[in-house]
């Protein structure tokens, strides 16, 4: 039994989470965690001189929590809730890789976080430019909701800082362009998934 962790990361309201909802459906023995999931309760996140709540930074993150998930998946998939039903769009691409378990894992904040980056198989990183991104997000309602000024407070400047770090000591991430259409990302992301699939099972010959 082999497994695969595929991180899909980057900005917010990206198009992460309907990506990854989408290739779960379509990939066979596949599993998902999301790291919106591990956000700390809002009185254990911390607050600055202006007043926002500092929601972008790893702090505000059980990520040894997320860690631990991962890893416990890593030991056990099969017993990890997996659905092991065919998928939706069943090819000839997905033959033989009954023994091949594949977790998703969405997030923010993926590659920032030396203990998680021990465990990826394949990263890709979603982007938007600023206006695209900051109406997505206007068009979303958070709890707590976004105070004024919270998107060019916090925010986008968190997200430039992280993908900086990311640019500056990170190799090999993929990086997608979130103006794309959802059709046009999934298929990408799911045909080079199917590449990785056959080096494994390849691997295991």
């Amino acid at each position: 039994m082999k497994v695969l962790v595929i991180g899909l990361g980057g900005v917010t309201n990206g198009g992460k989470t309907t990506l990854a909802e989408k290739l779960k459906k379509m990939l066979p023995n596949c599993d998902m965690i999301s790291q919106d999931d591990f956000f700390k309760p809002e009185p254990e996140v911390e607050t600055d001189e202006r007043g926002f709540k500092l929601y972008d930074v790893l702090d505000a993150l059980y990520m040894d929590e997320m860690v631990k998930s991962i890893r416990n998946w890593m030991k056990s998939p099969t017993s990890s809730g997996v659905l092991t039903e065919e998928p939706q769009n069943t090819c000839d691409n997905l033959k033989d890789t009954e023994d091949v378990y594949i977790l998703i894992v969405e997030g923010f904040l993926l590659y920032n976080y030396e203990p998680l980056n021990e465990l990826w198989n394949r990263r890709y990183f979603l982007t938007l430019p600023y206006e695209e991104c900051k109406r997505r997000r206007s068009t979303r309602v958070y709890q707590p909701a976004d105070t004024p000024g919270y998107f060019d407070g916090h925010v986008w400047p968190m997200y430039l800082k992280y993908k900086n770090e990311l640019e500056e000591n990170a190799s090999n991430i993929v990086y997608l362009d979130g103006t794309k259409s959802q059709e046009e990302l999934l298929s990408c992301v799911y045909s080079d998934i199917i590449q990785e699939l056959k080096k494994l099972r390849e691997g295991s010959k």
